[in-house]
């Protein structure tokens, strides 16, 4: 079986995230002043072929802690969808 295996990578919270203080304070710039807060992170996908939804959510999950975040400044949330 196929699945899409969508992967959110994000700053963790209390750290640093210059990328989201300069876009935060360029919304005003654009008449955006009621924007408070934004942060910068990554969206990755992989389509995995795997026997079910469990085999493919390890497979993201291994590939998510070994390779597409850096878990110490980085958090990350997987979903998982049939293809």
């Amino acid at each position: 079986m196929k699945f899409l295996a969508e992967i959110e990578v994000l700053p963790k919270k209390g750290l640093l995230d210059p990328q989201g203080k300069a876009v935060t304070h360029s919304m005003s710039s654009i008449g955006l002043n009621n924007v408070l807060e934004v942060c910068v992170g990554r969206f990755i996908t992989l389509e995995i072929e795997a026997d079910n939804e469990s085999s493919a959510f390890e497979a993201a999950d291994t590939a998510s802690k070994k390779l597409l975040a850096n878990l110490i400044m980085e958090s990350y949330k997987i979903r998982i969808s049939e293809l």
